[in-house]
């Protein structure tokens, strides 16, 4: 048995050498589309890190009427903590308020001055609601708007950053999209071309195979070596994906932190290779076994 597998294996890189120029063509289609794989992957990463970044620097600002009672505000804040899609609730009353706008222009005379001569805090208290989702923040505001707190609530500061929420999200659902697209247009042309490779492979050894089958050779021992060649296009496209997106990767890095400052996409990279490794792996050997045993099943029926 190990003596037939070795067998196996050695006619797979025979097999693969002899027609080496559609091997290469193979590889490089597979290499393609491994690289839209792995892209993808790292994409949603990107998403992920700029959604979370996004979150921290976006909320609901609910600023309440001077008139109002702390005790109101306090409770409404309860209620807003009770709702499922809401992350956390921040209180800032109007002294605090005050302090956070004075820190903020310390160096602004002219608002100093300002505050001076009103004589009296013209800041609201106000409540800072962060969502877990930022396709949440609609349901956050529609909750505010139930007519109890209607009276209380003096403006909500959500309709000034809901339409940029709303593009933020269709950019990031029309990548994703057009991603998935990429990876199943690229997963056909290549198991077309795998296909068609093995289909030459085969039909360049058909006498072989041929007077394999007449001396009762198994499907196992005549199928076996094309699986292999197909099982080489996946583990070289593999290797030689993660080798050609290592530049890139170093070149992007840069911009991409200047964009989403906690993204370190060369550090998660290098964190994640193996598992990148394994998807590539799995999706480019899977990809060729199947498209191979679909050419060899169709040649013997023959």
């Amino acid at each position: 048995m190990v003596t037939t597998f070795f067998r196996i294996v050695k006619y797979g890189f025979q097999s693969f050498w002899r027609n080496r120029l559609l091997s290469f063509a193979t590889v490089n289609v597979m290499i393609l589309t491994l690289v839209v794989l792995a892209g993808l992957i790292l994409f949603s990463a990107l998403t992920d890190a700029s959604i979370a970044s996004l979150q921290d620097k976006i909320d609901i600002g609910v600023y309440f009427k001077t008139n109002v009672p702390e005790d109101d505000i306090l409770r409404m804040k309860d209620s807003l903590e009770a709702v499922a899609e809401v992350k956390s609730v921040t209180y800032v009353s109007r002294d605090k308020a005050l302090e956070l706008f004075n820190e903020k222009h310390i160096d602004d005379p002219v608002v100093a001055k300002a505050l001076e001569e009103l004589g009296d805090n013209p800041l609201l208290a106000s409540l800072n609601v962060k969502a877990n989702d930022s396709e949440d923040y609609p349901l956050i505001a529609s909750f505010l708007n139930n007519e109890s707190f209607t009276e209380q609530i003096e403006k909500v500061t959500f309709a000034q950053t809901s339409k940029a929420i709303a593009r933020f999200n269709d950019f990031i659902n029309t990548i994703e999209k057009v991603g998935l697209v990429l990876i199943v247009f690229s997963a056909v042309t290549a198991a077309l071309i795998i296909f068609n490779t093995i289909r030459l492979a085969i039909y360049s050894n058909r006498e072989e195979i041929n007077i394999m089958r007449l001396v009762g050779a198994s499907n196992f021992f005549i199928n076996g070596p094309y699986v292999i060649e197909a099982v080489i296009f996946g583990v070289i496209a593999t290797v030689l994906s993660l080798l050609l997106m290592l530049p890139f990767i170093s070149f992007s890095t840069p911009y991409v932190q200047a964009f989403v400052p906690e993204m370190n996409l060369t550090g998660y990279f290098y964190s994640h290779i193996f598992q990148l490794f394994a998807y590539q792996i799995l999706f480019g050997v899977g990809l060729g076994v199947i498209s191979a045993s679909v050419a060899i099943r169709r040649y013997l029926k023959t």
